[in-house]
């Protein structure tokens, strides 16, 4: 599966953590930026890699430093639904309830191994079937 992945400088260090472990497990990345740790804006980064994303059919992975900016630019980009995840729940159902095509972490808020933790899950877990799970991602859309 390929991945759309970008963070602005506060996400950098984690998202280059995920490029490997990505690889790791048989993904390929595709990389919208930042290239360091050089202050830069999160929407322009949340923007692009959100709207390739919703384009190709691939799945996105956004990391700023608390991923509530990240997750906002995104869910602005028609086709996209980003879901912020901490924990396992939230990652599991950001894909069972609701679909989302977008995974937001904060670089701040978790540490690596709950990044890639939450990171496997959401990529692994699949969309429920269930008829009021699919008729409340309808009315998102």
């Amino acid at each position: 599966m390929k991945i759309i992945i970008a963070s602005d400088h506060a996400g950098y260090k984690l998202k280059e953590e995920l490029k490997e472990y990505l690889k790791q497990l048989g993904h390929e990345t595709e990389d919208l930026g930042t290239d360091s740790e050089e202050p830069v804006d999160y929407p322009e980064y949340g923007k692009k890699a959100a709207k390739e994303a919703a384009s190709s059919g691939n799945k996105g992975i956004l990391l700023c430093g608390s991923g509530i900016g990240m997750s906002i630019v995104a869910n602005k980009i028609k086709g996209v639904r980003a879901a912020l995840c901490h924990n396992e729940y939230t990652a599991r159902a950001a894909r069972e309830h609701t679909d989302a095509n977008v995974l937001c972490l904060g670089a701040r808020d978790i540490d690596t191994e709950t990044a890639k933790k939450l990171t496997k899950i959401f990529l692994e877990t699949e969309a429920s079937q269930e008829e009021r799970h699919k008729r409340r991602v309808n009315k998102i859309e």
